[in-house]
């Protein structure tokens, strides 16, 4: 009975041995995996911000843009010509456009040498 009780005592240690062996096969598993999804995570995270970085600028130039065409758009309306018109003349007629009934007497008030 008493080698029974020795080779059975034998077997759960041998049996504790492989366990502890397998637990930290597991542990290093677990940390190695842990390390990789860290690696992972801020990798998304560093991506992530570089695409969000890159809509902002984008949004920027798109409302720039849409900015200066509600600009040129009111410029041209007939609402904005009525605007811009006396501020760019001073509303006295610089030119004028006269009509000759015979040109050929206006002609002969003038000497060709």
């Amino acid at each position: 009975m008493g080698q029974l009780l020795a080779v059975h005592n034998e077997k759960l240690d041998k049996q504790d041995r492989i366990d502890a062996v397998l637990f930290e096969k597991v542990d290093s598993v677990h940390r190695e995996v842990t390390r990789k999804t860290d690696e992972i995570k801020k990798g998304c995270e560093r991506d992530i911000r570089k695409v969000d970085d890159r809509l902002r600028t984008m949004e920027k130039k798109m409302w720039s843009i849409f900015g200066g065409l509600a600009i040129i758009s009111f410029l041209v309306s007939p609402v904005g010509q009525r605007i811009i018109k006396p501020m760019l003349t001073n509303g006295q007629a610089s030119a004028r456009v006269v009509t000759i009934t015979n040109p050929f007497v206006e002609l002969s008030r003038y000497k060709v040498s």
